[in-house]
């Protein structure tokens, strides 16, 4: 395991430490977590890095049923399309 040295504003530190007392955790191993869930964030790309967007940022919405409910307020095609044009045979 390696060392490294870093400035932390004050406000930041008394947040970190707020958080290791609440999860029982040390001061490092909340530090080492969120490296480590930084690096997996940062490490995934394209669609992966946003598939579960909502559920990380604590949406209850099922994506699934939102997109059939903002599909339902559109129209029938067959309402607003124009007419087929009919050809002659001859």
């Amino acid at each position: 395991m390696g060392r490294f040295l870093v400035d932390v504003p004050a406000d930041d530190i008394r947040k970190l430490d707020e958080i290791a007392k609440r999860e029982g955790k040390s001061r490092a191993a909340v530090l080492r977590e969120a490296v480590s869930n930084y690096l997996e964030v940062c490490g995934k790309e394209g669609f992966e890095k946003y598939f579960g967007l909502w559920e990380r940022h604590g949406s209850t919405v099922d994506g699934l049923d939102y997109e059939r409910e903002l599909r339902g307020e559109w129209p029938d095609a067959g309402e607003i399309a124009p007419p087929k044009k009919k050809y002659k045979t001859t």
